[in-house]
């Protein structure tokens, strides 16, 4: 069935415990572009083949991250975020796997978050696995690159921290101060696989729900249809919001074509207590 009402949503989810997946359209009112959305540009995301495997393609990348990533932190939650926020602390939303890097989800106050694809503040070593801030590696970048940040111009940021800048040839890349291997962001990228054991803390978070909310995906991708395809599986109802179609509507119980913000944020003034 597709709803097309908020009525309609709430009277499937009244009353359950909630699992709720969240996408890259949760973040969209906070400033953070979708990669998916009816309204989004076209856009070629760069592999963990291509990033591993060619150094130009791994400068480009720190070079548009470098002014990417200090986007992100400065922005902060959204009316969505707060809502599922407060439904966990009313105890209606028992745990949330969400598919974007912002940790906009914690700044909001959310507590059980499984940041499925990691998160854009550290960066990890693909040698000896040391983690460090993104903070700290951007000092570092600072001053091998001076003055690159007043260079650039205009800039389009894009969801997993990164930023669209054509000048990049002469950007140098940091290594790992450890032990002089690859630097890499710590977040999933295309190509790559989810840790198991991330994947399995989700499947778990699924299984101890009696329903599951999709807010703001797609569900374009293999990494966050499973959770869906597994709660439909085990007989769970699933609701999803999102604006225009996804990959996941054959399997929900209802659908709502509609922005995140305004509907989650219903939600946390209608659903009652969890039973």
């Amino acid at each position: 069935m597709t709803a097309g009402s908020l009525a309609e949503v709430v009277d499937v989810l009244a009353g359950h415990r909630l699992a709720v997946l969240t996408g890259a359209g949760v973040s969209t009112d906070s400033g953070i572009p979708d990669y998916r959305g009816p309204d989004s540009p076209q856009r070629t995301p760069m592999t963990f083949q291509q990033f591993t495997g060619d150094e130009g393609f791994r400068r480009h990348y720190w070079a548009r991250n470098h002014v990417g990533w200090k986007h992100v932190h400065r922005t902060i939650p959204n009316a969505g975020h707060r809502a599922l926020a407060a439904l966990e602390h009313r105890g209606v939303v028992t745990g949330l796997i969400t598919q974007n890097v912002d940790l906009l989800h914690e700044a909001a106050g959310s507590r059980h978050v499984i940041d499925l694809h990691g998160r854009y503040d550290r960066v990890r070593c693909l040698s000896c696995g040391t983690v460090i801030s993104r903070s700290d590696l951007a000092a570092r970048l600072d001053l091998l690159n001076p003055g690159f940040m007043e260079a650039v111009a205009d800039i389009e940021i894009a969801p997993d921290a990164d930023a669209v800048i054509e000048k990049t040839s002469h950007f140098v890349i940091a290594d790992c101060a450890v032990c002089g291997g690859m630097l890499k962001p710590d977040i999933v990228y295309f190509g790559e696989t989810v840790p198991r054991e991330r994947v399995d803390r989700a499947y778990a978070m699924v299984d101890a729900a009696d329903a599951l909310l999709v807010a703001g995906s797609s569900l374009t991708v293999q990494s966050g249809l499973r959770f869906v395809r597994h709660a439909a599986q085990t007989g769970k109802p699933i609701v999803v919001v999102n604006r225009g179609a996804t990959r996941g509507d054959k399997y929900a119980a209802v659908t709502l074509d509609a922005g995140t913000s305004e509907t989650l944020t219903d939600l946390s003034e209608t659903l009652p207590a969890a039973r």
